[in-house]
């Protein structure tokens, strides 16, 4: 397995799309994955570190798995289907709950968990970008702005 890191969410126009860009850690294959416009302002918000005054769905989750005495160990990214990303949830006793990728990395983040996903779904499905001097938010501005749903149909 290998691990991902969130660069970030944007919109891709002109769709309006929301976006949330992984990277793995040790390589240069990137992963898009468009997600709901409430997912993607979660991830932002968990990325920002910003903590609303009441807790949002994922902030309950996270308290919830904990107040239960477990600890969500990873998440994994485990394939394409149909050209829907799916992901899964993994916990410190076994078990492993179906999720949708964007709740997946929003719960992940509050969790400090890791984001995992096979070599052959990075291979599938990752896009590898030239490496530049640029700082990493440009180099993604640049590739939402070049990137459709599109590119990643059979």
């Amino acid at each position: 397995m290998k691990e991902l890191d969130v660069l970030g969410v944007r919109v891709e126009m002109p769709t309006n799309s929301p976006i949330v860009l992984l990277r793995e850690r040790e390589g240069q294959r990137y992963v898009p994955i468009w997600i709901g416009a409430p997912e993607a302002t979660a991830i932002a918000y968990a990325q920002q570190g910003v903590e609303p005054p009441r807790p949002l769905t994922h902030d309950l989750m996270v308290t919830v798995i904990r107040e239960l005495g477990h600890t969500l160990t990873a998440v994994h990214i485990t394939e394409v289907l149909q050209n829907t990303f799916m992901a899964e949830l993994h916990f410190d006793d076994g078990t492993v709950i179906s999720a949708r990728p964007s709740d997946a990395i929003a719960i992940a983040l509050r969790a400090a968990t890791p984001i995992l996903a096979r070599e052959e779904l990075l291979d599938e499905v990752g896009v590898t970008m030239a490496v530049e001097e640029e700082d990493e938010v440009e180099r993604f501005r640049e590739f939402l702005d070049n990137v459709s749903a599109e590119d990643f149909e059979e």
